[in-house]
């Protein structure tokens, strides 16, 4: 845990959350401005500041989040699609230094950020 990360606060419970999904691995929640009519945010609860740091040690947390993915979109009411991002960095607007998905969905998408 880091102790001024956003997401770290939320993981250990200092800052509520509308959870979708937890397990001992991961927490998913619903955005506080969602940019589509479902928007999920999932991330790892070990600190990972980015895709930039996921590597052998880190990687199956990714793999791990991926297989959980459909199953958090789908308990959520998604069910014609959906997009999954990953912000890395200033130029991609990453506002929490934690690694995180966002699932987006429950209507149809702009294909401008396809």
């Amino acid at each position: 845990m880091v102790e001024n990360c956003l997401f770290c606060k939320i993981i250990n419970g200092d800052i509520p959350s509308k959870k979708a999904y937890e397990d001992e691995k991961i927490l998913a929640f619903y955005d506080i401005a969602p940019q589509a009519p479902v928007h999920i945010l999932v991330i790892p609860k070990t600190h990972i500041a980015c895709v930039d740091e996921v590597n052998g040690e880190t990687s199956a947390i990714v793999a791990y989040i991926f297989e959980k993915i459909p199953a958090i979109a789908k308990e959520a009411g998604i069910t014609n699609g959906y997009r999954v991002i990953s912000n890395c960095g200033a130029d991609a607007c990453q506002s929490v230094p934690h690694l995180h998905f966002h699932i987006l969905g429950g209507a149809q998408l702009s294909d401008k950020m396809a």
